[in-house]
């Protein structure tokens, strides 16, 4: 039997910087008692910011945020290169051009639509079956592939210091921030790096809907249940399809319904037993099929 209350919901946590996203979610599946926790979306443990957390049944919604657009806001050192391109690593490259306000809003453009990008060397990336970090931190030399990825928008903030400058950005998934930092310094002719991260936006979940981690330990198990957010919550944008509950128990059993009027080929939906989740289902070759049964 599994340990733990069979909890289920979303919580947003404000990540403090210092702390890795998989220790967030044991300190919150402490808090309560969980059964099941997982996060959306990595931050590293120098970033701060949006990092849902999703409790029992709603770990089975995790891809729904994980695929969702993100937003973040970063500051850039101009005249420094690291080795992990932000500020943890060790400075490897520097150079005296910092460059002007303007000069930076001449480059902005090229990198917004599809663009090509390197990710850093020190990623979760994946490089002949062993993480790039890994193989970074034994100095192995890697040739990190080139990933197509999208940016929606980024714009130039403001001047933190003579060598810095603080942006925004809207992404799409696989969008690495600091490659962004680090391309935009090559392209003005000097290095740099990021020197801090913060994500304002994962998917649905905006910043001024997080709670900081301090203050939901501080709440305990009873008062942090009213932060919980519903299953569903992520599934806002799937059509409901009403079932009765012979339909749900086929649905939880893995048996597909036959088709219905109105319903559209490949299309998602939320099968909802007296406006309750029951199972996110897709309609394939004239039937629906559960995707993720919700108990």
């Amino acid at each position: 039997m599994r340990k733990g209350d069979p909890i289920s919901g979303w919580i947003i946590v404000d990540k403090p910087v210092g702390i890795g996203s998989t220790s967030v979610v044991n300190i919150i599946r402490r808090v309560f008692n969980a059964q099941k926790a997982g996060h959306a979306g990595t931050l590293d443990p120098g970033a701060s910011g949006v990092l849902p957390v999703a409790l029992g049944e709603a770990t089975k919604t995790i891809p729904y945020v994980v695929d969702g657009n993100k937003e973040y806001g970063f500051t850039v050192k101009f005249g420094q290169a690291t080795t992990t391109d932000d500020a943890d690593g060790t400075v490897i490259a520097t150079s005296d051009k910092i460059p002007t306000r303007a000069e930076i809003e001449q480059v902005i453009p090229s990198f917004i639509g599809e663009i090509d990008q390197r990710p850093p060397k020190f990623s979760a990336i994946h490089i002949n079956g062993q993480r790039a970090y890994d193989l970074a931190r034994k100095e192995v030399e890697i040739d990190m592939p080139i990933k197509r990825i999208t940016i929606d928008e980024l714009k130039l903030v403001k001047q933190e210091a003579e060598d810095s400058f603080s942006f925004e950005v809207k992404c799409h998934k696989g969008t690495y921030v600091r490659s962004i930092g680090r391309d935009m310094a090559e392209k003005l002719g000097t290095v740099g790096h990021v020197t801090a991260l913060r994500r304002l936006k994962c998917s649905k979940f905006y910043i001024k809907d997080a709670f900081m981690l301090e203050k939901i330990k501080e709440m305990g198990y009873n008062d942090a249940r009213m932060l919980l957010l519903p299953v569903e919550t992520v599934l806002d944008d799937i059509p409901a399809l009403a079932v009765d509950e012979r339909e749900a128990a086929f649905l939880a059993n893995g048996g597909f319904l036959p088709m219905r009027d109105g319903l559209v080929e490949n299309q998602t939906y939320q099968a909802k037993l007296d406006n309750h989740l029951k199972a996110i289902v897709c309609v394939k070759g004239g039937e629906i099929r559960p995707v993720r049964v919700i108990l």
